[in-house]
């Protein structure tokens, strides 16, 4: 979640659940979102199956909601261990969606179904960024500049092992990415099973071409599509813009891997998307690929079954969901919203802090669902802009969880590069337990701290 100087809109929060919910889903929740108004794709649900509904249960289904067309998105490049065919069903939008789901809650084929709920950007409007001190949230109390309350990485840097992520990817879930910036481009990480444009889908993963990742918007290769994808370059350039090369900014890790899977446009994402691109990177790993995290400064919409399912899958291939709490400015151990409220253990939710160590006004907070606050008004960061009808790089400040949540990534991939044999708990673990007490975090977040990598 971000927030452009002026501070632009954004949506999303974090609240903790006990457990993953089991078989079902959450009708619950889902039926709580749609009464409070909350968004979603007219005259679409998703409908995840039981593993035993055969073609005929399927159809009856679709006649149920006078379903018009189908996607189905199951078991795409066939590694993933999921509970049963998904489908996006498509009807004329009329009867209202609390309807068009009672109509199947009850039937014996259907293990849950939800809208196609509409996310957003979490967001709020030698390296010279850095010796110049534009660049406080790598910080710390001992480096030159110096502000205690950035993420001390400027500390972590000098260490034996300096910032060298490169044995490490980190999955980019937002906007498109800058893939040619100056100051992105190598570190830019390529599918080695699919790393040449040859119009064939060389690693059978169901898409072609997808060397830099896959844009699950337009369902094509292009990971970057201009000016528009300025959130998703921004948030890459935190986590890992190359340092130490004279030009620009820093990121977390100098040298850390970057690939993007774009489900977010101008007007947001939906939630399946989202799902199919968190799977994507799921999927990446159980091939071989060493994605340690992913970065997901996005939320709003409604309660998810789809999602938490693609998190927890995430989770057993050891990935880390690192995700924005949300610029709301309200508590959401007491409001839901998602991703960050998702029950899954894997889940780090980020809060943002300004430059003097305050909680941003903007951030919204949890004492039992937010785990953890970093820097994340007027960061500095990669950023593409438009001169004369062409795409130029540059860099912009930009404020919000959005901006925070790629500190706290950067710094799971600095960990990971550090410790090689460590799980997704240990990486979180070691993440909350260093974490700097600060008074405006106290009773506000669960490690009641902020991110402090110098010790990694």
């Amino acid at each position: 979640m971000l927030k452009l100087s002026v501070i632009a809109s954004a949506t999303l929060v974090a609240l903790g659940l006990s457990s993953v919910a089991d078989a079902g889903g959450r009708p619950d929740l889902v039926a709580k979102d749609l009464l409070l108004g909350k968004q979603y794709a007219a005259g679409q649900i998703v409908v995840q199956y039981h593993s035993y509904a055969t073609a005929a249960d399927k159809q009856r289904i679709k006649t149920k909601l006078s379903g018009t067309g189908v996607e189905a998105i199951a078991k795409r490049g066939g590694t993933l261990n999921l509970k049963g065919d998904i489908d996006l069903v498509k009807f004329t939008p009329g009867p209202t969606m609390q309807s068009k789901l009672d109509a199947i809650k009850n039937d014996a084929s259907v293990d849950f179904a939800e809208p196609n709920w509409i996310v957003n950007h979490m967001v709020v409007s030698n390296d010279p960024y850095y010796t110049d001190g534009t660049l406080w949230g790598m910080y710390g109390a001992s480096t030159t500049p110096v502000n205690q309350f950035g993420s001390q990485a400027g500390t972590a840097w000098t260490a034996a092992s300096g910032a060298d992520c490169s044995s490490v990817v980190v999955g980019v879930i937002d906007e498109g990415m800058m893939v040619n910036h100056p100051d992105l481009v190598g570190n830019v990480y390529k599918n080695p099973g699919d790393s040449t444009i040859n119009g064939r889908d060389d690693d059978r993963n169901g898409l072609i071409d997808d060397v830099y990742g896959w844009d699950f918007v337009s369902n094509d290769s292009s990971v970057f599509d201009g000016p528009a994808d300025f959130h998703g370059t921004h948030v890459a350039g935190t986590i890992g813009a190359t340092g130490g090369n004279g030009i620009g900014v820093a990121g977390v890790c100098w040298k850390v891997k970057l690939m993007n899977a774009k489900f977010l446009g101008p007007r947001g994402g939906t939630s399946i998307n989202g799902a199919k691109a968190i799977d994507y990177f799921t999927n990446l790993k159980l091939n071989g690929i060493p994605v340690v995290a992913t970065n997901n400064s996005w939320g709003g919409g409604g309660y998810s079954q789809l999602q938490v399912d693609a998190i927890e899958r995430a989770k057993a291939a050891s990935i880390l969901f690192i995700t924005a709490a949300g610029n709301g400015g309200y508590d959401n151990d007491t409001r839901p919203s998602y991703p960050s409220s998702y029950p899954n253990e894997n889940i780090i939710s980020v809060a943002a802090l300004n430059s003097d160590g305050s909680m941003a006004d903007y951030s919204q907070w949890g004492l039992t669902s937010v785990d953890i606050g970093a820097p994340g008004t007027n960061v500095m960061s990669t950023f593409p802009k438009n001169v004369k009808g062409k795409t130029i790089a540059t860099y912009s400040y930009l404020s919000g969880t959005s901006m925070a949540t790629p500190h706290v990534a950067g710094a799971a991939a600095l960990y990971k590069a550090r410790h090689p044999s460590a799980t997704w708990s240990e990486i979180k673990a070691a993440i909350l337990n260093s974490a700097t007490p600060t008074p405006s975090l106290d009773g506000k977040v669960v490690s009641g701290g902020r991110l402090n990598v110098s010790e990694f």
